[in-house]
């Protein structure tokens, strides 16, 4: 099988699509306007497109035409609705399947009715639609109600990778609460850094050794980082509080080792790679009830799901799981458990090639 990935090429996602695809032994190629970031398999083809920007998804239409021509493959899987689907819609190479991310189908859209207009002609032109998510394909159904069946692709973990790390143990007596996210408003930081505090405020009042042991960890690089660190400070919590900053994505299953209880109380997500990243390092977690993220929580058994924006709520766990150590205990174990039953990569990348033969299937078949 030859395999096409319209996609950024300076996105991680498209590079372990790509290397988990060519371990199969499928030919991949990934045609992109964005540069490579490291990692990529030699084995896998990388072309880059000549124009950048908005306007490139446009007039790198002829280069991809002609790519294609040559590349003559099976399939054509475009990643995100919006720009990378648009080329894949001029080009007019057939099969091709259209992968929603995210903010393609959840705020794209809603910029303007041409924006709308550009995703829901995408959308219609794929012969096949795939979410990560289920929430994600309902809001994707929202934006092109005729849509038939979209399939779920979810995004799955290197178990391996991640599970060496479960292995180490916490040497010091700290109860470490913390993240693995981008530092935007829409992935509640500020909600995190609020409710540890009101928790260990409580914690100083009623168990002191407890609340003296706590530790807030925030790993993760964006816009909001200086505010956000303004905003530990003016909560009484900025000495216990690190942010770490942006890591390699290789250094994240160490990050999430070192952390006791993770934490996203997103308030908007498509799917959760960070929270089943989590659950492979065996760690409990809290998330908010938002988009995809009760899909990969098992609540009360994998770990807690709160109603989004409820700083209250979610001190409330964050107390009952920090005093209770053999509940973290139980909580982790069993996410470790979901996690490799249900996203393991191998499962995933086995889904995406099942999908693949269908679309190609029914489209001779057509």
């Amino acid at each position: 099988m030859i395999v096409v990935l319209l996609a950024g090429a300076n996105s991680i996602h498209t590079v372990q699509w790509a290397n988990g695809l060519f371990s199969l032994g499928i030919e991949v190629h990934i045609i992109s306007q964005h540069p490579s970031i490291a990692g990529i398999d030699k084995g896998v083809y990388l072309h880059q497109l000549p124009f950048k920007g908005v306007l490139g998804y446009f007039s790198s239409v002829p280069s991809v035409k002609k790519l294609l021509a040559e590349i003559k493959p099976d399939l054509v899987n475009a990643h995100y609705a919006s720009g990378y689907a648009t080329t894949a819609r001029l080009a007019n190479y057939h099969p091709w399947l259209l992968s929603v991310w995210g903010s393609d189908v959840y705020q794209f859209p809603y910029k303007s009715p041409l924006h709308k207009w550009l995703v829901k002609s995408n959308l219609y032109a794929a012969d096949s639609v795939a979410s990560t998510s289920h929430c994600m394909a309902s809001q994707t159904k929202v934006i092109a109600p005729k849509l038939g069946e979209i399939a779920i692709t979810p995004f799955g973990v290197d178990i391996n990778s991640f599970s060496q790390q479960a292995l180490l143990v916490n040497e010091n007596s700290a109860i470490v609460v913390g993240t693995v996210k981008s530092m935007s408003h829409i992935y509640g930081i500020d909600l995190l850094i609020k409710s540890f505090a009101l928790v260990r405020n409580k914690l100083l009042l009623n168990n002191a050794n407890i609340a003296n042991r706590l530790q807030l960890r925030i790993v993760g690089g964006g816009p909001l980082i200086n505010e956000l660190k303004q905003l530990a400070i003016d909560e009484g919590i900025g000495e216990v509080t690190t942010f770490v900053g942006k890591v390699d994505h290789k250094e994240v299953p160490i990050e999430l080792a070192k952390l006791d209880i993770f934490v996203a109380l997103s308030r908007e997500e498509s799917f959760g790679v960070a929270v089943i990243e989590a659950g492979a390092v065996g760690k409990p977690v809290v998330v908010s009830d938002i988009g995809g993220l009760p899909e990969v929580v098992i609540d009360g058994v994998t770990g807690f799901v709160v109603p989004p924006e409820d700083i209250k709520a979610a001190s409330v766990i964050f107390e009952r799981l920090i005093t209770d150590e053999k509940l973290r205990l139980k909580l982790g174990t069993a996410g470790k458990i979901h996690v490799n039953s249900t996203y393991d990569w191998s499962i995933c990348l086995k889904n995406m090639c099942e999908l693949y033969e269908k679309v190609i299937g029914d489209f001779k078949s057509y």
